[in-house]
């Protein structure tokens, strides 16, 4: 009896262990989360609603701060893929720096929400100024999208303080008046190289290449005394011929937001300045000659000077936002500009504070060797114009 009871007992305790082995060897199981996602469409416009703005940023982030990307096409039309809730979204251009709208939508598990007109219309940030020339008037380009800029001389260029108060200034064809204003350019000269080094940004058109590389109204050699940027990155001479040309333009983006790689410039003046030379490692060419592929239109955010003195420009002292560069997958990179108390969780994801490209801090200078003439004869050069406007 005692050995048919420990026989029992033996094969009970073999039993509870083999159980006991089982759950120990059985693979743990997880549930995967699955993301609820939805859609968000619209059409990005300019602020008064009469131009459809291509190439623009639209983004959103879910709790995590993993960012949901997308652009708009040529005709401002986007669809966002996003996580689906309450999402604050973002709309901007360039940076975001200077143009950007910011908006409540609710996104709708596999549903797509239009937005409406009212809604992707792109804000002005920036405080824009220009210089009024004898050639050019992009003012009126600027009026023509809802946007609004003050008009300023070449005395205010000469006072740092006044200059400082924005965030993008544009000298017109034909603004420099050099024989009336000779004594100021060295003090403009100073305060444009301390303007961009602090981030600000400039467009100069055709003869205002002069405020660039130094020389008169116009400039007919390289290496003239004047200017700010270094001799060495770009030469201008004023030996174009009057006549349409066919260009092409050079750069993706670009080329997306507008639809188009080639078109037609009419430059219908008697001369214009030819770019004879540029450093292509400062520079990048937009535009180009379709023949000879000499550059028309060249940006930068390169800027470097020894001695610029720390300046606040425009919004800076004021914003609330800060420019990132976050790298997307495909290892596209792109620059944006966040809320400043997102940036401790984008950084911890990667990205980088600053934008993705320049040098630290600089802000851009855009060159265009044509302009909209004040007979209005510019044609799809128009177009280009108002991206270099909203991508400053």
């Amino acid at each position: 009896m005692k050995k048919l009871n420990f026989l029992f007992i033996l094969l009970l305790l073999l039993s509870l262990g083999s159980c006991r082995s089982e759950t120990e060897t059985q693979p743990e199981i997880t549930a995967q989360t699955v993301v609820k996602t939805g859609k968000l469409s619209g059409k990005v416009m300019s602020q008064n609603g009469s131009k459809p703005i291509g190439g623009a940023s639209v983004f959103t982030f879910d709790e995590k701060y993993k960012i949901y990307h997308t652009l708009s096409d040529s005709d401002g039309n986007f669809v966002l893929e996003a996580p689906v809730g309450e999402k604050t979204v973002y709309i901007q251009t360039g940076n975001g720096s200077n143009f950007r709208t910011e908006i409540s939508a609710t996104v709708k598990d596999n549903e797509t929400v239009n937005l409406t007109a009212s809604q992707t219309k792109l804000n002005q940030v920036a405080k824009i100024a220009y210089v009024k020339g004898s050639y050019d008037k992009i003012e009126d380009i600027i009026l023509s999208l809802g946007y609004t800029a003050t008009q300023i001389t070449n005395a205010d260029l000469a006072n740092i303080n006044t200059l400082a108060q924005y965030d993008i200034i544009f000298l017109n064809c034909g603004s420099r008046n050099y024989s009336a204003n000779q004594a100021l350019y060295p003090v403009i000269d100073t305060n444009l190289a301390i303007f961009v080094a602090n981030g600000g940004s400039i467009y100069a058109s055709d003869w205002d290449v002069a405020y660039l590389v130094g020389g008169n109204d116009n400039t007919n050699n390289c290496g003239l005394s004047g200017g700010f940027v270094p001799d060495a990155k770009l030469c201008s001479k004023n030996t174009g011929s009057s006549g349409l040309l066919a260009a092409t333009v050079n750069n993706v983006g670009l080329t997306a937001a507008l639809g188009f790689n080639s078109l037609n410039i009419d430059y219908d003046l008697g001369s214009w300045q030819k770019i004879i030379n540029y450093d292509p490692t400062y520079w990048e060419v937009l535009v180009k000659d379709s023949s000879t592929n000499d550059a028309l239109m060249l940006r930068t955010n390169q800027f470097t000077a020894t001695g610029i003195p720390a300046t606040p420009i425009g919004n800076a002292p004021n914003t609330t936002f800060t420019t990132v560069c976050i790298t997307l997958s495909g290892n596209i990179q792109i620059s944006i500009s966040v809320p400043q108390a997102a940036v401790p969780f984008l950084v911890a994801l990667g990205a980088t504070v600053g934008p993705c490209s320049g040098a630290t801090g600089s802000g851009y200078i855009y060159y265009t060797t044509f302009h909209n003439h004040a007979s209005g004869n510019i044609g799809n050069a128009g177009v280009i114009l108002q991206y270099v406007i909203l991508n400053l």
